[in-house]
């Protein structure tokens, strides 16, 4: 995410769906945490039963993740699903928490969502693009995992997402952003910028990226090639940046 954007040292739980996460994410989904606070538990739910969850034992040593057990006692019913909302409602209510990390790509974990942040608790969900956009739009702040094990600027499949402007779209070599895809970009940075901009006409960048966060829980500049939010305003060509400041192009 953009670096401008700064985040309190809070206190994080942190709860992990196994049926619906990757070991191979884990290490990096952990440091991302750090940007939000400090994660004083760490919870992983499965049926460890499973030969399938071996693949977990090294990360609960190397990171200090907690298993917890949860049998499947009925086909075709999610019962590690029950056993996080569970553990999650027990922690709101004990625990005096700041934020919940809910890893899963999983949209039975809206509802649950919902209901802690009902309560001022901050929520950021960890899950892959395939995850629904209800669960998305619950949280607080949505990291998609594909931009945690992608290299700075890189997105999953390898390739470069380089915003451009409508003028040279015809000379762009990038085939995954579409004319559609860079035209919705700029509409919500534009938007987004408009809401916080001062008399002045500029717009501080930490605030222009709370703006978007608050637009869109799940913005995060690494989706378009960029680690900084001003090296992406820049890169679409109708801003211009000083500093720390942004000001729209006439």
């Amino acid at each position: 995410m953009q670096e401008e954007v700064r985040f309190r040292s809070d206190k994080l739980a942190v709860l992990i769906d196994a049926d619906n996460t990757s070991t191979t994410v884990i290490e990096s989904l952990l440091r991302e945490i750090t940007k939000f606070g400090t994660a004083y538990i760490k919870r992983v739910y499965g049926d460890w039963t499973n030969p399938q969850m071996n693949t977990w034992k090294k990360s609960l040593n190397d990171f200090a993740i907690v298993p917890v057990q949860q049998f499947s006692y009925t086909t075709g019913k999610n019962s590690t699903d029950n056993a996080l909302i569970i553990d999650a409602m027990d922690l709101l209510y004990t625990d005096k928490l700041d934020g919940f990390c809910i890893v899963s790509s999983d949209s039975d974990f809206t509802r649950l969502a919902h209901r802690i942040r009902q309560d001022g608790v901050a929520v950021y969900g960890f899950g892959r693009r395939q995850t629904p956009k209800a669960f998305v739009a619950a949280c607080d702040r949505f990291i998609y995992t594909e931009l945690l094990i992608a290299d700075p600027g890189q997105l999953d499949t390898g390739s470069k997402q380089k915003p451009v402007s409508s003028s040279d779209e015809s000379s762009r070599s990038d085939p995954l952003l579409t004319s559609d895809d860079t035209n919705k970009l700029h509409t919500l940075l534009q938007e987004a910028y408009e809401a916080v901009a001062r008399d002045d006409s500029f717009a501080n960048l930490g605030t222009v990226g709370q703006q978007l966060l608050k637009l869109d829980s799940a913005f995060d500049t690494r989706a378009y090639g960029h680690k900084k939010l001003g090296e992406l305003l820049k890169s679409t060509g109708i801003f211009v940046v000083k500093g720390n400041d942004v000001k729209l192009k006439p």
